[in-house]
């Protein structure tokens, strides 16, 4: 299995939430996120996690506790250009850079807000 940038992305999420700022970042939109992470084109050796912002948690994985509120398909790097704030989520799905599935109202609170900064080096 290709490794991909998202891992990396999703690992420091998962020490986000953990933090005070990643816990108030889940209680704020106490929603569940499917995402469908592929290496190069969308559909296609997916790589599937699951945030879930009601329990503060992020696993690999389907979403095991019914249906999420969206489910997101990427390309990698168009998952991580949105995830760092430099492709602007709307433009990604108008470009069919993103795909989504589920309540569009769930959706749109999927921001690169939710995401850590990244620490400068």
């Amino acid at each position: 299995m290709a490794e991909l940038k998202s891992d990396a992305l999703m690992e420091q999420m998962k020490q986000h939430l953990a933090t005070d700022a990643g816990k108030e970042v889940a209680r704020k939109i106490n929603l569940v996120y499917q995402m469908n992470i592929a290496p190069k084109k969308i559909g296609f050796e997916e790589v599937i996690y699951t945030i879930d912002l009601k329990k503060g948690e992020i696993t690999k994985g389907a979403y095991e506790g019914g249906k999420p509120d969206a489910t997101f398909s990427f390309k990698d790097e168009d998952f991580v250009k949105v995830a760092l704030g430099k492709m602007n989520p709307q433009i990604a799905f108008m470009r069919g850079a993103m795909k989504i599935k589920g309540s569009l109202s769930a959706a749109q609170k999927f921001t690169p807000d939710i995401f850590p900064k990244p620490s400068k080096m």
